[in-house]
């Protein structure tokens, strides 16, 4: 995690430190458009029941996924003004204390929520928990191992954050440990938003061409990533002897001359 510097008392904070009043800055929309390009695209094809996004109700990740149940668990200092936008069940919670039965949901999705929890780990443990076996976790943050991310490092020696002032970023490889730690196998991943970390709109503007270019030069340091993982089950055990009885192999025969067979063959083997 990047370390967060003391922040000098004399100094006035930017006006991005806020990480809601930094999303509606023209790098923190850029960002938010982008993710809801990937979060359209990847839960599209996730199946089941129940799906809940926890936290940014600035963004809809579950807009294009066909369950038939769709909630946001919001903590009580976001803004329910973002929540109300979109047709969904609101509930008030903490990601850390998940209020939801064991193995009761088929989707979940973090946005850039671990990066500014105090406690990543426990949230990744109550959504072990909450979760289906073979249900779908899709993670988003930012990468510090960016352009972004190194600007982020560089202000904060002198007071002037980038990025939100209070996240610790995470790096994909940890997330990756993290998961694995729980029994979470990666489906697939993204990164993105390759853009040089500037604050005006029309300069931010003219660099699209900065996309295409870093998905092909250099796609793993973009500023922001994307990953999904999927709870996986521990496979089961045969306990007991197998049994010594063997079907052998039937010419194709018709479905009664088969059945006929078989029980013959399963009658003599009795008597020997």
């Amino acid at each position: 995690m990047i370390p967060t510097p003391p922040i000098p008392s004399q100094m006035p904070a930017p006006p991005w430190s806020s990480w809601e009043k930094w999303l509606q800055s023209p790098p923190g929309r850029y960002v938010l458009d982008w993710e809801q390009r990937c979060f359209d695209q990847i839960v599209a094809d996730v199946f089941g029941f129940h799906a809940v996004q926890i936290g940014l109700p600035q963004i809809n990740t579950l807009v294009e996924n066909r369950m038939p149940l769709h909630a946001i668990l919001i903590h009580s200092n976001d803004s329910l003004t973002n929540a109300a936008r979109y047709n969904w069940h609101l509930i008030e919670g903490n990601p850390t204390e998940l209020p939801f039965a064991n193995e009761s949901l088929d989707l979940i999705v973090l946005p850039h929520v671990l990066e500014f929890a105090a406690d990543p780990h426990q949230i990744l443990r109550e959504v072990d928990r909450v979760l289906r076996p073979e249900g779908r976790l899709i993670i988003s943050g930012f990468n510090p191992a960016s352009l972004w991310g190194a600007r982020q490092y560089l202000s904060r020696l002198i007071g002037n954050p980038y990025l939100p002032r209070d996240g610790q970023f995470i790096s994909l490889i940890r997330i990756k440990d993290w998961l694995e730690l729980l029994n979470f196998s990666l489906d697939r991943g993204h990164f993105g938003c390759y853009k040089f970390p500037l604050q005006g709109e029309s300069v931010m503007g003219r660099m699209n061409f900065l996309e295409k270019m870093g998905n092909r030069w250099w796609p793993i340091f973009g500023a922001v990533f994307l990953v999904s993982a999927i709870k996986r089950q521990k496979g089961m055990r045969l306990i007991g002897p197998a049994s010594l009885v063997r079907i052998p192999a039937i010419q194709q025969l018709t479905p009664a001359a088969e059945r006929s067979n078989i029980q013959k063959h399963l009658k003599s083997s009795r008597t020997k």
